[in-house]
């Protein structure tokens, strides 16, 4: 059976980091506040693409020990996502970092959501869907996932039918948080470990808890969805990871 069609739009890159605690502890207090500074301009260029709509750019303060910090970018192309990632590598607080976990993916849409006739690259509400920035709200939820294709659930196997039928009942839960959470879905068959990467936003981190309970209870997620890990975090600006870094400092 063919393929359903796809949106694709821009690449993404999550960057999970590991702070160098003890590094980081021994700087010197103005050193410290120094590269505080200078990673502040690095955040400032990544702002302003955003403002100016050539990508997009997030950081956040990862809860638990998986992680310490969050950098989530967006770019047209895989070229443009490695360029950012070399200037973060240039700066002088990646010294103080390592690498936990990263993830590269695409954000996709469903291709039924083009209008006949009508050029995607000219619909301007697909386009931000599918070139979003990164959302001012305050807490980001970040997990990838997989269809299953085991016998007897094998989601690749269904008929167009029978997977639209599961995909409504799924984004009718999904409708029942709008404007709590906000959801980017990024396809990563050929690009990572997984299949999609989920990115879901809110101001109050207890409605992950629930949309996602929800959807367990949902027949697509029960049968034919398999999750990876969980990275939960807060949204911060320069100011506040300053503040962080600082109190991590000691």
């Amino acid at each position: 059976m063919p393929a359903p069609h796809t949106l694709d739009g821009w690449y993404v890159l999550h960057d999970f980091r590991t702070i160098r605690r003890e590094v980081w502890k021994e700087t010197d207090p103005h050193t410290a506040a120094a590269v505080l500074r200078d990673f502040g301009a690095f955040v400032q260029g990544e702002l302003e693409a955003q403002r100016a709509r050539l990508g997009s750019f997030g950081q956040f303060v990862i809860a638990g020990t998986k992680a310490d910090l969050l950098f989530l970018y967006m770019r047209p192309t895989i070229g443009e996502l490695n360029d950012v990632k070399a200037r973060f590598e240039a700066t002088r607080l990646a010294d103080f970092t390592e690498r936990a976990y990263s993830y590269v993916s695409v954000v996709e849409l469903g291709g039924y959501l083009a209008k006949p006739g009508v050029d995607v690259e000219q619909d301007e509400a697909l386009q931000l869907r599918l070139k979003p920035p990164v959302p001012e709200m305050r807490y980001v939820c970040f997990y990838p996932m997989n269809k299953r294709r085991t016998h007897p659930d094998n989601w690749y196997m269904l008929d167009e039918d029978e997977r639209r039928k599961h995909l409504m009942a799924h984004g009718q839960i999904g409708r029942q948080f709008a404007g709590k959470v906000k959801q980017v879905i990024s396809g990563s068959v050929g690009l990572d470990d997984w299949e999609w990467g989920v990115t879901l936003y809110a101001d109050d981190p207890i409605h992950f808890k629930k949309l996602i309970y929800e959807m367990r209870f949902d027949e697509s997620s029960a049968r034919f969805a398999e999750f990876g890990p969980f990275y939960v975090g807060e949204q911060v600006d320069a100011e506040g990871l300053t503040k962080w870094m600082m109190t991590l400092h000691g």
